[in-house]
């Protein structure tokens, strides 16, 4: 019994000693990663992922609940693998709410030499009460080559830094109002003048069978591509305590495409702006 305490306390827990928010976050991320790889991913998602942590399946769902509810595959001679790593994350400045993205890949079988796909994840993460971080939102994209190594990467350290408390429930309805105006400025302006006017210099776009698209011009420039209206329904999100990170979600219709997308943003002169920006078709 004891042994088997001690091992939860290694595979889970994330000691801050001399760690900023981010790198303990950064290492949680890891931690999920190894996890899945020496046993299996759905134990990973169910040890990592918050009571209220949202999958995509396709459409956002309670995602313990609907792991528990979804029996995993029969037993086999093979091994399926999903190996990824954090190569880019983000925090807020109350170093309780941050976000985690890079590469997946994954094998048919765990010794296979080639993988059978690859893509990118996007990760956001929350401090819980007991000081430990979960999972509470996972959303990705797949796209046909490699997206960068399978190598861990260690964050630079970053001093957490001092913050006002905000009412968080009045500062997540103010955070999905600028999603909704998104929404309606796309409607009204177009793509190319909506994401100047929304988006951080330093964006993250990721939609399906691309490489992300990194930076404001490249990501116009591709969604500058989209042809006929496409209409975004926001649903929820959730703000960090310092009221200066946070993320939305909802539904799009774009044609016959329907889809899921979450939104990541952070204030920067007193503006929210949209800093990472997925998108997965149902």
């Amino acid at each position: 019994m004891r042994f088997a305490v001690l091992l939860i306390v290694i595979c889970f827990a994330v000691v801050a000693n001399g760690q900023s928010a981010l790198q303990e976050m950064v290492k949680t991320e890891q931690a999920f990663s190894k996890m899945a790889e020496e046993q299996n991913t759905r134990d990973a998602f169910l040890a990592f992922i918050a009571d209220d942590g949202l999958l995509f399946r396709p459409g956002a769902v309670n995602g313990k609940k609907w792991m528990l509810e979804h029996p995993g595959p029969p037993p086999s001679d093979k091994r399926p693998l999903l190996a990824w790593q954090p190569a880019y994350a983000g925090m807020a400045a109350s170093g309780d709410m941050g976000f985690t993205t890079g590469p997946w890949e994954a094998k048919a079988d765990v010794n296979d030499e080639k993988p059978q796909g690859y893509g990118h994840f996007v990760t956001v993460w929350k401090k819980q009460a007991d000081g430990t971080w979960k999972f509470v939102v996972d959303l990705g994209i797949s796209h046909p080559q490699l997206g960068g190594p399978q190598t861990l990467w260690t964050p630079a350290e970053t001093p957490n830094k001092e913050f006002k408390p905000v009412d968080v429930p009045i500062a997540r309805e103010t955070l999905l109002e600028r999603d909704r105006n998104y929404a309606a400025a796309v409607l009204s302006r177009g793509f190319a003048k909506s994401y100047a006017a929304y988006a951080a210099r330093a964006v993250r776009l990721y939609r399906a069978n691309n490489l992300p698209f990194i930076g404001r011009e490249a990501s116009i420039a591709q969604l500058s591509k989209t042809t006929g209206e496409v209409k975004w329904i926001p649903i929820g999100g959730d703000v960090s305590s310092a009221g200066d990170f946070g993320y939305t979600h909802g539904t799009y219709e774009a044609g016959n495409e329907r889809g899921s997308y979450v939104r990541i943003w952070k204030k920067q002169n007193g503006l929210w702006r949209i800093v990472m920006d997925v998108t997965n078709s149902h």
